[in-house]
């Protein structure tokens, strides 16, 4: 069933919009400008925007138990980032001597953190993989196919399923996903079946739908847990990345109620000057309210040394 389109919030012009995470506890929006190496921050309160340069390029973040911190999946290691100093302290490298860097990233239920790489090279291989970093720091991989470019990883409300995808395949994939960390049955979810598209950034809604920015497609898709299409959003620029539930935004009315508003990061890359000219607001974030509410995003439980 066609929504309301998406609608601009804000034109940063990102040239790599991603991970985009809603903070319940301070009722702000986070995402990352990954070629920009660039963390952005928005108070839908007055409307202002923070970015923080970072060290490396920024592929995924994740909340923490501690809110003084975030945890950072740049592009060679994870670090925690204090937002008050701007410091960083690294955790572990990831696939080093690999022509990869870190991808796609979200909070299991439990509250640790699972992650994907992505292939720099030419053409692309699927020679990257799926991580989780444990409560304790420790990093270990899941047995999960090696993925070209990871994306679309979410978890069920109950926690008991995890969503991911290798997005060249243009299919999104599921497994059992138990509290102790053990994965099976991994299966195909849903295919995109449109011409153009493919699977990126995903989040779940309360009744366990998969909310999907589909890059090259322009549009947001709603899988119902059966895997079969329920809803879509069309999105006004060629590359949606991402989705996040928070809100209410900003000049939304009062109604639009808690984790109602339905946030899209995009990106510019790739795009060259005449597809710019038709898409000038190409790596800002969007907005819609789909008439579904969100969960609060998992925190990572994890702490500094």
């Amino acid at each position: 069933m066609p929504l309301p389109g998406a609608l601009l919030l804000l034109d940063t012009q990102c040239t790599l919009g991603e991970g985009a995470t809603w903070c319940a506890k301070t009722s702000r929006f986070y995402w990352t400008d990954i070629e920009g190496a660039r963390l952005w921050r928005y108070d839908p309160s007055d409307g202002s925007s923070t970015s923080w340069h970072m060290p490396e390029r920024l592929a995924t973040f994740t909340l923490c138990a501690d809110p003084r911190y975030l945890l950072l999946g740049l592009a060679t290691h994870l670090a925690f980032f204090d937002l008050a100093t701007g410091e960083t302290q690294r955790i572990v490298d990831v696939e080093p001597g690999l022509n990869t860097r870190v991808n796609d990233g979200r909070c299991d239920r439990q509250g640790r953190f699972v992650f994907g790489t992505k292939d720099e090279g030419s053409p692309l291989q699927a020679v990257g993989g799926f991580y989780r970093l444990n409560h304790d720091l420790s990093l270990e991989r899941l047995a999960l196919p090696a993925p070209a470019i990871s994306n679309s990883i979410a978890f069920s409300p109950d926690g008991a399923t995890m969503y991911y995808c290798d997005s060249p395949t243009r299919e999104i994939r599921v497994c059992d996903y138990r509290a102790n960390g053990s994965i099976d049955n991994d299966r195909v979810f849903t295919k995109l079946t449109d011409a153009t598209g493919e699977p990126d950034g995903s989040t779940v809604d309360r009744d366990g739908g998969l909310w999907n920015a589909q890059w090259g497609g322009r549009r947001v898709v709603r899988y119902g847990p059966d895997g079969v299409e329920t809803e879509r959003i069309d999105v006004p620029t060629a590359q949606p990345s991402c989705v996040a539930f928070g809100g209410p935004a900003r000049g939304l009315p009062s109604e639009r109620v808690q984790l109602g508003t339905l946030y899209v990061t995009s990106a510019r890359t790739g795009l060259d000057a005449a597809a710019l000219a038709d898409d000038s607001h190409a790596g800002g974030v969007f907005i819609a309210t789909p008439g579904r509410r969100g969960l609060p995003e998992p925190v990572f439980q994890g702490a500094p040394v």
